[in-house]
């Protein structure tokens, strides 16, 4: 199995990365091919911003929404200088609204979206290996989510999902599996309080599987600052176990 991992910690000397490595060595130990995305050491920019508008458009778009949007209008007063707007003008020329979404649209992806997407392409399955910030991911990796599982990529829209029906948003992601492991700072007792459960339904099921990913599992390695040599290490064991056993 093609396994991509994606990483998020900002300290190469982390128990977070020691995790990362035993995972690894159990992929390889297993026979998988795997590729890691450290998110830190490559410097991607979690920041949705105005480049990523056209990976997120389509022609799916149905004309009483599209009407709503005014996108001509709407890209002229992006344009923040008399010459941007010169230019933007001259590429709109006597496009329709719904000629512009086509040519937006058939721009792609921004380049580092573009060589994540590929990368998520590549793969059978998916693991994310990362700390618990706030009830979630790091910014930078729910940043990479947000500009890389795009419109056309990881789901298509319905004219109903257009119209706010979320059921109406189609899958395109055909991962077998994605693995999460994280850790946190909190004790188990505290995730059960209803964290863990916030989690499964934002992260779990919204950001994998309802994107088509078919099987979700999330581990989590509780209250790490406070674990002992003998608590890290079976951690790091169970770390490369899951790895083996993917």
């Amino acid at each position: 199995m093609k396994v991509l991992t994606i990483y998020a910690h900002h300290n190469p000397r982390s128990f977070c990365h020691a995790v990362l490595k035993s995972f690894s060595a159990g992929l390889q130990e297993a026979g998988h091919e795997h590729e890691v995305v450290d998110l830190y050491a490559i410097g991607f920019d979690p920041v949705f911003s105005e480049r990523d508008a056209p990976d997120w458009v389509d022609n799916s778009v149905p004309d009483d929404v599209l009407a709503h949007w005014r996108v001509k209008a709407s890209l002229l007063s992006g344009a923040r200088n008399p010459l941007k707007r010169l230019l933007v003008r001259r590429w709109i020329g006597r496009s329709s609204d719904r000629e512009v979404v086509r040519r937006l649209h058939a721009l792609g992806p921004p380049r580092d979206v573009a060589e994540q997407q590929a990368k998520v392409a590549w793969a059978d399955a998916l693991a994310f290996i990362a700390p618990v910030y706030f009830v979630g991911f790091p910014a930078i990796l729910k940043g990479w989510i947000e500009r890389v599982f795009s419109v056309g990529f990881a789901f298509d829209m319905t004219a109903q999902a257009w119209r706010g029906d979320l059921e109406g948003r189609v899958p395109l992601l055909r991962h077998a599996k994605a693995l999460i492991i994280q850790t946190t700072i909190w004790n188990e007792a505290s995730y059960d309080t209803g964290l863990k459960a916030a989690m499964k339904l934002l992260v779990d099921e919204y950001s994998l599987r309802f994107p088509g990913v078919q099987r979700v599992e999330h581990e989590y390695f509780h209250a790490v600052h406070g674990a002992d040599d003998s608590e890290r290490a079976a951690y790091l064991e169970r770390a490369r176990r899951l790895g083996r056993q993917f």
